[in-house]
């Protein structure tokens, strides 16, 4: 069953999961107990937007303004990208209505 994303829904890093540099290849990296997973740069670019405050609409808001982009385009990867993140348990969410 896949996890579906509220647009108030806030998106977090749940303990022991972080965003690390590997700084010996330059990439980026999301790190979790036992596991690791590299990242592109659109990865990146939506991790690197979860503050822990922010629901899914100021968080598809903020990249469509830093990348000019229409938000509905940008909307379904990012909740795409998230799920797959939350179904390996290395994002979490809480509802904020």
């Amino acid at each position: 069953m896949t996890a579906l994303i509220e647009p108030h829904d806030v998106p977090y890093l749940p303990r022991g999961v972080r965003l690390q540099s590997d700084r010996v290849r330059g990439i980026r990296v999301l790190q979790a107990p036992e596991r690791a997973m590299q990242l592109d740069q659109i990865g990146e670019a939506i991790l690197t937007e979860l503050d822990g405050t922010r629901s899914m609409d100021g968080i598809i808001a903020g990249l469509a303004a830093r990348y000019k982009a229409p938000p509905e385009q940008i909307a379904g990867d990012v909740r795409d990208f998230l799920t797959g993140l939350m179904e390996r348990r290395m994002v979490f969410v809480r509802d904020a209505s």
